[in-house]
């Protein structure tokens, strides 16, 4: 789709923050395996970049997701995956449900907070015992006078250190898996900062890669919510999460573009002044083919991601082009990473180097909001290939 001057104001605004807020302290925060979160959400929603898509009377500016996207897609210029991933979560994985389906008063508490940054947003969906498979959750909010009562836990859950309040899928009635669910607005902490009577953070999870996003396992002990921040129907919580995974798919397909174009470039430029016999390593031809090869494949998922970003915003289902999308993104990840990364030799295996970052940074995007698994099960569904299952032609 072709972009306005609008989306690029918008693209420059973003890209001007992360120049000078975020880049110049990556590696340190890298280090620390955390970033000072609230800090940097508190400057995105000063310039309204973390509500550009959500309605207007909660502060946010009410564009089509065109403008989201064009967000998501500028993140890549940040010197690692992590950082782009937790803003990821606070935009488009852990609110659209509660823009689209939530009171005014849980749109109030957690939504408004959420897009000026004062509030920190985690999504609670995967558990130890279910992550690709969300039917199989295991977490319960039983209803007790105005309240909902919940126990269980979370896993894999970004931001989860830091975070004010959780976006909870749980289960709330003995009605079949994709019935039973409900998302509910959980805050998490009382107003002195600290984590409510029932909350747990159980540890700050040791990751591979994506080290300055803080990554929690919680668990929840007769936790106590008002019935009120149950995020539209329930029982609906399973379809309303399946919404938000078309977007947290999206978001993702776009957010690695620009570092795969990075770590070409940069290979490009290394492997240009690298001497091997004699020569440098880009004047192989087995090199500049294979580094012309991957550009090449970046732009045609570029290509097909922002043909599934201008169906999103017509409103047609997206669900077949986004999955395409998230499989494609995930593999050329791989490919892109492992392939430069073999050029720098050495110094590639070295943590000093960003194309070492990128490899482990990029290996996620295979497993998270969905494993390469999924996506070819929901491929197959659409192509009325999938074996003993009513398929969707």
């Amino acid at each position: 789709m072709k972009l306005t001057p609008e989306h690029e104001q918008l693209r420059q605004t973003l890209k001007r923050y992360i120049d000078t807020e975020i880049n110049p302290y990556v590696d340190e925060w890298e280090e620390a395996e955390i970033f000072p979160a609230h800090q940097v959400f508190k400057g995105l929603g000063d310039l309204g970049l973390l509500g550009v898509t959500k309605p207007v009377e909660y502060g946010g500016m009410g564009l089509d997701w065109s403008y989201g996207a064009v967000v998501a897609e500028t993140l890549g210029f940040i010197n690692c995956g992590a950082i782009p991933m937790a803003i990821g979560v606070q935009t488009d994985m852990a609110t659209p449900a509660l823009a689209r389906f939530g009171s005014d008063a849980a749109k109030e508490d957690f939504l408004k907070p959420s897009i000026t940054g004062d509030y920190v947003a985690c999504l609670g969906v995967s558990e130890v015992g279910a992550g690709s498979d969300v039917a199989s959750v295991k977490t319960t909010a039983k209803k007790d006078g105005d309240d909902y009562v919940i126990n269980g836990g979370k896993m894999w859950t970004t931001n989860g250190t830091q975070a004010d309040w959780m976006c909870l899928l749980a289960n709330t009635s003995d009605d079949a898996p994709h019935r039973n669910k409900t998302l509910i607005c959980l805050p998490l902490k009382d107003d002195s900062g600290k984590h409510r009577k029932g909350v747990e953070v159980a540890r700050k999870l040791k990751k591979l890669g994506m080290k300055s996003s803080d990554t929690a396992q919680f668990y929840f002990e007769d936790v106590r919510v008002p019935q009120r921040y149950r995020i539209g129907e329930e029982g609906a919580g399973f379809m309303y999460q399946m919404l938000q995974f078309q977007e947290e798919r999206l978001w993702g397909s776009l957010s690695g573009l620009l570092g795969m174009k990075n770590t070409i470039n940069e290979t490009i430029e290394y492997t240009r002044q690298r001497q091997v016999f004699g020569k440098s390593v880009l004047d192989n031809q087995v090199v500049h083919f294979r580094l012309a090869e991957l550009m090449t494949e970046v732009e045609a998922l570029r290509a097909l991601t922002w043909e599934a970003v201008e169906k999103m915003i017509n409103g047609e289902d997206v669900t077949l082009t986004a999955s395409m999308a998230k499989l494609k993104a995930g593999r050329l990840l791989r490919e892109v990473n492992d392939s430069c990364l073999q050029y720098w030799g050495g110094m590639g295996f070295m943590e000093e180097t960003l194309v070492s970052r990128s490899y482990r940074d990029g290996r996620l995007a295979s497993i998270g909001a969905g494993a390469d698994e999924v996506m070819l099960s929901i491929i197959c569904k659409y192509m009325g290939i999938l074996p003993g299952k009513t398929n969707r032609k």
